[in-house]
């Protein structure tokens, strides 16, 4: 009883992940940077815009890492 109850536990498991793993939105925003600078944050995500990486971007500070993060 005990194997057939691990088994099922892994099993709901797996199948809880995978079905996680597909649901981000398609347009959801990624990192595409992490910086200890304001100006090094706003300096790669110019130039990503100029090189039609990206079309909408953004720093975010996030006080509890100490660090810009690159939205784009």
């Amino acid at each position: 009883m005990r194997k057939l109850r691990a088994v099922l536990v892994s099993a709901v498991l797996a199948i809880g992940v995978s079905l996680s793993i597909g649901a981000t939105p398609a347009n959801a925003e990624t990192v595409n940077g992490i910086y200890t600078q304001y100006s090094d944050c706003q300096r790669v995500g110019t130039y990503g815009d100029d090189q039609g990486w990206w079309d909408d971007w953004r720093c975010e500070w996030k006080s509890q890492y100490y660090y810009y993060f690159l939205y784009a």
